[in-house]
């Protein structure tokens, strides 16, 4: 964790964002504990705020609950990361949480040094005091935060979903991998979604997508096949990590590539089919399950307006700057025209496009999301 730290701070330094002056305050800050460090109950006894970052185990996180809880005041707030366990889960009143009022989601997004954007759940008994108090230390860290509902996927990996879903669906289809990438690069996404998935790892798309598809979403995450990913993890093949996602890396500057043995399985998943669907329709096709499901946020209130949803989604997977996020995004083309799209799409390829209600509203009814 100090290597971590420091490494990140010494390229900051590198790079004139920090000044050494910066970087010896910053570590001269930081206390290395562990469970063996005879002081450690001495130093969590003046905390205002505690974050754990242990794997997804519901009982595991309420365990550590329960030992802060026992050496921590009673002001002290709990922050979970986690990105899939339901905020109300980890904080129920029990023999494990006593200060319930306390606990609330903290979502950092991987790579933490470099990605902006931290979601914050509260529960429905989250105290006004804890949700300021997470949203303080957000902003004192530099990122831009965002308050969301506690829901499966909250909201940014919620609308990654159906993407994930649609991702599998093109590829099913027989859609080159290099096609899907530079169709949606070229849209103004900072990389293709093959890239992406290989970045964040082919078992974390796999974990989230299968999640989601048991959860609240329904028919918005049908329409693809997840075994795709499902069976590249049993392959072992992870993503850029282990060096073979869907992509091939050497582990030098050279350009990532598709080997055979991908070629191989792909052949097989698509039954040999191909298709040279165009650029148009990969970027319609995945842009439309994203923004349907960001509206379907907006419509159950898991956002609070759409200048939350634009900024969770430009900072939170880099959905094309430019455009000014989701909702900009539709009012740029006419939610009108873009609906008459879905219902396109709805009709050829099936129910996960057709467009939620807010989306048929605001097409009847000229509005825009920002402003008329």
């Amino acid at each position: 964790g100090i290597s971590y730290m420091t490494d990140n701070w010494e390229k900051k330094c590198k790079r004139k964002r920090m000044t050494n002056y910066e970087l010896n305050t910053n570590s001269s800050r930081v206390t290395p504990l562990s469970d063996h460090t005879e002081s450690w109950k001495r130093h969590f006894a003046g905390a205002d705020l505690v974050i754990e970052a242990v794997f997804e185990d519901l009982a595991l996180k309420r365990k550590i609950i329960q030992q802060v809880e026992e050496v921590t005041p009673d002001h002290c707030v709990f922050a979970t990361n986690t990105s899939a366990i339901p905020i109300a889960d980890i904080a129920a009143p029990g023999e494990e949480v006593k200060r319930s009022e306390n606990v609330v989601g903290m979502h950092y997004f991987s790579p933490v040094p470099q990605m902006p954007l931290l979601e914050i759940i509260p529960h429905a008994g989250t105290s006004d005091e804890a949700l300021a108090t997470a949203f303080a230390v957000g902003n004192k860290q530099g990122k831009t935060c965002v308050v969301v509902k506690d829901v499966p996927g909250f909201y940014v990996n919620r609308c990654l979903g159906p993407i994930l879903s649609e991702v599998t669906a093109l590829v099913k289809e027989g859609v080159p991998l290099d096609r899907l990438d530079k169709a949606m690069k070229k849209f103004g996404m900072p990389v293709g979604p093959i890239t992406l998935i290989d970045n964040v790892g082919v078992d974390v798309a796999s974990k989230v997508s299968n999640y989601l598809a048991s959860a609240d979403l329904g028919v918005r995450m049908g329409g693809g096949d997840l075994s795709l990913l499902s069976n590249m993890v049993e392959k072992g093949w992870l993503g850029k990590k282990s060096n073979q996602g869907f992509f091939t890396y050497s582990g030098k500057k050279g350009k990532p590539s598709i080997g055979p043995e991908v070629t191989a399985y792909l052949k097989d998943f698509t039954d040999g089919n191909t298709s040279d669907l165009s650029e148009t329709d990969i970027q319609n096709r995945i842009v439309a399950r994203l923004v349907n499901e960001a509206a379907m946020c907006l419509q159950d209130e898991i956002i609070e307006n759409p200048v939350c949803g634009d900024i969770g989604l430009v900072f939170g997977i880099g959905f094309a700057p430019f455009r000014g996020g989701v909702f900009r995004y539709l009012d740029s083309v006419g939610t009108s025209s873009f609906v008459d799209m879905m219902n396109g799409y709805a009709e050829t390829k099936g129910e996960q496009f057709e467009p939620v209600q807010l989306l048929k509203d605001y097409a009847a009814s000229g509005k825009k999301f920002h402003g008329n």
